[in-house]
C-alpha cells in the first residue's frame, strides 16, 4: 500500500513514559508532538509504538515489523528505563539499543536517542553506567545530541503522578519541550 504524500513518518518506540501511562492518550507527549506538528503546518505523521512495561529486548523484537509498516524518516528510541528499573544487564541494554539504531539506519531513518537515567538505588556504578550507554551510543553512531528525557520533571513531585515514576499531564508537556529542540532540526533537514 502506497503512503500518502507527506513530509514523512516519525516512529516513537518507547515504554510507559511515551505511552502516557496513567493519563488519557491525548495528554501524552507523543500526541502533543503530533498536535504541535499540525499546528505548525508541518506535514509529518507520528506513529506511537510505545508499550508500558516494555524493555529494550521487547522493543528490539518488534522493531523490524514497525520499520516495515511505518517506513519512518525519524525514529525516536525512548526505551530502556524498564531495563534499568529491573536491574537488567547493562551490556544487554547497550547491545539491544545498538541493534535498534543499526536497523533504523539500514531502513534509511535518522535516530534520536534521548538520554535515560534511573534512581541511584541500584548503586552509582550501575546508575552511571546506565546513563553512559546513551551518550556512548550517540557518539558511536554520530547521532544528534539529545537531552535526558525526564530532565525537567524527574525531581519535581508536582510534575509526577503519585507513583513518582511517571509524569502527569503538565510533566508530559515538559517532555515534549525537552525533546523539541533536538527534534526540530531533524524535521527541517528533510
Amino acid at each position: 500500500m502506497a503512503l500518502p504524500a507527506w513530509a514523512g513518518n516519525i516512529l516513537v518506540v518507547g515504554d510507559s513514559l511515551s505511552a502516557a501511562y496513567g493519563l488519557p492518550t491525548e495528554q501524552g507527549w507523543v500526541n502533543l508532538l503530533e498536535q504541535r506538528l499540525q499546528d505548525k503546518g508541518l506535514d509529518w505523521q507520528v506513529a506511537n509504538a510505545s508499550i508500558s512495561g516494555d524493555t529494550s529486548g521487547g522493543a528490539l523484537s518488534r522493531l523490524p515489523s514497525l520499520l516495515e509498516r511505518h517506513k519512518p524518516k525519524i525514529v525516536i528510541l525512548a526505551i530502556g528505563s524498564n531495563d534499568g528499573l529491573r536491574g537488567l544487564s547493562l551490556a544487554g541494554l547497550k547491545a539491544n539499543l545498538n541493534e535498534m539504531i543499526e536497523q533504523a539506519h539500514a531502513h534509511g531513518a535518522t535516530v534520536l536517542l534521548p538520554g535515560m537515567a534511573i534512581p541511584p538505588n541500584y548503586g552509582t556504578r550501575y546508575a552511571d553506567g546506565f546513563a553512559a550507554i546513551y551518550v556512548q551510543l550517540r557518539q558511536h553512531h554520530q547521532l544528534p545530541e539529545a537531552p535526558l528525557l525526564l530532565e525537567r520533571v524527574a525531581l519535581d513531585h508536582e510534575l509526577m503522578l503519585p507513583d513518582n515514576l511517571h509524569p502527569n499531564a503538565e510533566g508530559q508537556q515538559l517532555l515534549l519541550e525537552t525533546l523539541w529542540p533536538a527534534l526540530q532540526p531533524l524535521l527541517e533537514s528533510f
